[in-house]
C-alpha cells in the first residue's frame, strides 16, 4: 500500500492505484449503510400499520411516500368500517340443537327470530340459522342470507347464544338420530319452555320448530329476556350490505326534498282477501278476493260480511279514506309522501283521490333506476325490507292497518327516541268518515275530531297495555318493548300514561 500527501490530505492507494478506504472510515461507512437500511425497514412497516389502522400520526408519511402509486388502495382501506370488536362467546353446555322456519311475511319473521333467539338462550341451545317461508302467499323465495347479514347475526349474539348455519352430520339419521318436528304453543311463558320443551332435547338432541310466529308471551318474562328480543331486532338483524345500501339511497333521495311521511298503505290483495274487506271494490274485484280467500286453508274465516269488519275498525283505510284522514292531520298538498306497500289493489284509478290530494307522492319505483330495482324484482320480502328501512327513517309515519309491519315499525321509532308514529284508531274514524261523506259533520268539525281522538296515539312514551289470558288482544311487545326504552331514565318519568303530543 502506497501513502501520498496531497496538500492537507492523506490518500492511500493500493498496488493498482486504486483509493483506499481506512478500515475505521469503512466501519463507519458500514454502520451507517445498515443502520439506513433497518430503518428506513421499519418506517414501511410502521406505514403499512397506519394505513391499515388509521393511525393519524403516520398519515404525513403516508401521503407523501405512496402519493401516486398507493393512492386507489389508501382510498379503499380509509372507507372501509374498522373490524367490530366481538364479545368472547358464552361458554356454556348445550343441551341440543334448535332448527327453526319461519312463516309468514317479513316483520312476521323478523320478530319470530327475536323469539326463537330468546329461547335458545334460555334453555341453552345452539340455534340454527332459522329457515325463511318460502310457501307463503308471497312465494319468496330469499333465504336468510338474501336478506339478512347472516355473518353479523351470528357473531353479534355470539356472548349470548351459538348460532350455527348448520346441524353437524354427525347428528343426521344416518348416524342414528332422529329430529323431532312440532309447533310450540301460541303465546307461550318461560315456565313452558322449561318444564315442556327443554326435556324434549334429553331424547332428540335436534329440535324443528315448523312454526315460529307468535310462539312468546308479550309479558311475564324476565328482563333479560326481554332486552335481548330487543337486542336481536335492533342490533342484530342488519339487512345484506345490497338492501342497506339501496334502502339508504332511497332514505337520501327523499331527505333533500325535505320532510316526508311514509304512508303505510296496507290496500294489497292480499290484506283484502284475508280480511275480507271490499270497500270501493267493484263486484269483479270482491269475487276475486273471496276465491283467493277459499284458496288458502290456512285463511280460517270464509265467508265474511265487509260491512261488519269495517264498522268494527278491523279493515285497513281504502287510499280514499286515507286521503280524507292525512289532510285532517293537516298535511297540505305540498307533504312528499312516500308509499310503502307493494302494489295498491284497483291500481292507480284507486289512488287518483289520494294523487290529486298530495301531489307529490312517490314509491320506490318512481324514485329508483329499473336495474337498481332488478335484482329485487320476484322477491316481496326484499322489496319490503326496502319500504322498512324508509319507513323507519321518515319524519312521520302512518300506518292505515296494524299489521306485522305497522308494529314493528312503530317499535323501531320508538326505539330512535319515540320519532312521531300516528297509530290510527280505525273504529273511530269509520264513524267520522261517515259521518263527514253523508254530509252530518263538516270538514272543520271532522278535522278537528280526527286530531282530538288521536291525540295520545302519536308513538309517545307509554306503557303496554296487558289483559291477562287474552295476549291477541293486548298490545304486542315488538310495538312497544318499553322494557328497553328507559336505559339510563327512570321508566315512570317516561312513560308517564299522562305524556302526550301535539299533532303538527
Amino acid at each position: 500500500m502506497e501513502v501520498r500527501s496531497e496538500g492537507n490530505q492523506v490518500r492511500y492507494y493500493d498496488k493498482l492505484h486504486a483509493p483506499v478506504i481506512p478500515r475505521s472510515r469503512f466501519r463507519v461507512w458500514f454502520i451507517r449503510v445498515c443502520s439506513s437500511i433497518v430503518l428506513w425497514t421499519c418506517l414501511v412497516q410502521l406505514v403499512t400499520v397506519s394505513e391499515l389502522w388509521h393511525f393519524n400520526f403516520f398519515s404525513g408519511f403516508t401521503s407523501r411516500i405512496y402519493n401516486t402509486t398507493q393512492r386507489p388502495l389508501q382510498d379503499d382501506v380509509r372507507s372501509a368500517p374498522l373490524p367490530p370488536t366481538l364479545l368472547p362467546p358464552r361458554n356454556y353446555t348445550s343441551n341440543g340443537f334448535l332448527r327453526v322456519s319461519c312463516n309468514g311475511g317479513l316483520n312476521q319473521m323478523r320478530a319470530a327470530i327475536c323469539d326463537m333467539v330468546t329461547v335458545a338462550r334460555l334453555l341453552n341451545l345452539t340455534l340454527v340459522v332459522p329457515e325463511l317461508d318460502k310457501k307463503s302467499f308471497w312465494a319468496d323465495h330469499s333465504g336468510f342470507e338474501e336478506i339478512f347479514d347472516v355473518r353479523h347475526f351470528i357473531d353479534s349474539l355470539r356472548d349470548e347464544v351459538r348460532i350455527v348455519k348448520r346441524v353437524p352430520k354427525k347428528f343426521s339419521s344416518k348416524n342414528g338420530y332422529s329430529t323431532l318436528e312440532m309447533r310450540p304453543v301460541s303465546w307461550s311463558n318461560e315456565k313452558y319452555y322449561l318444564e315442556q320443551i327443554l326435556p324434549l332435547f334429553s331424547k332428540h338432541k335436534v329440535v324443528h320448530f315448523n312454526k315460529t310466529d307468535a310462539r312468546l308471551a308479550n309479558n311475564g318474562l324476565p328482563i333479560d329476556l326481554q332486552k335481548l328480543r330487543c337486542r336481536v331486532n335492533y342490533q342484530a338483524l342488519k339487512f345484506t350490505p345490497q338492501i342497506e345500501n339501496l334502502g339508504q339511497k332511497l332514505v337520501q333521495i327523499l331527505r333533500e326534498r325535505g320532510p316526508f311521511v311514509a304512508l303505510h298503505l296496507r290496500y294489497e290483495m292480499d290484506m283484502l282477501a284475508f280480511s275480507g274487506c271490499t270497500l270501493g271494490c267493484t263486484n269483479e274485484e270482491a269475487e276475486d278476493l273471496k276465491r283467493m280467500r277459499y284458496a288458502f286453508p290456512s285463511w280460517r274465516e270464509k265467508e265474511i260480511v265487509s260491512e261488519e269488519r269495517r264498522s268494527q275498525g278491523l279493515c285497513p283505510l281504502t287510499p280514499e279514506e286515507a286521503a280524507l284522514v292525512v289532510q285532517a292531520f293537516g298535511f297540505d298538498r305540498e307533504t312528499h309522501i312516500y308509499i310503502a306497500a307493494g302494489e295498491i289493489y284497483g291500481g292507480e284509478r284507486r289512488l287518483a283521490q289520494l294523487r290529486a290530494a298530495f301531489p307529490r307522492i312517490v314509491k320506490k319505483e318512481a324514485l329508483l333506476a329499473l336495474d337498481e330495482l332488478q335484482q329485487f324484482q320476484n322477491h316481496s320480502s326484499q322489496m319490503a325490507a326496502l319500504d322498512f328501512m324508509v319507513s323507519i327513517a321518515s319524519n312521520t309515519f302512518i300506518p292505515t292497518y296494524d299489521g306485522n309491519m305497522a308494529k314493528l315499525v312503530e317499535g323501531h321509532r320508538r326505539d330512535s327516541g319515540f320519532k312521531k308514529t300516528i297509530l290510527l284508531d280505525r273504529k273511530k274514524l269509520v264513524q267520522l268518515l261517515d259521518m263527514h261523506q253523508n254530509g252530518t259533520l263538516p270538514w272543520n268539525k271532522f278535522a278537528d275530531s280526527v286530531r282530538q281522538v288521536h291525540e295520545k296515539r302519536m308513538g309517545q312514551p307509554t306503557y303496554r297495555r296487558v289483559i291477562v289470558d287474552k295476549p291477541k288482544e293486548e298490545d304486542y311487545f315488538y310495538a312497544n318493548p318499553h322494557e328497553c326504552l328507559c336505559e339510563g331514565t327512570k321508566c315512570d318519568d317516561l312513560l308517564d300514561p299522562h305524556n302526550s303530543s301535539q299533532v303538527r
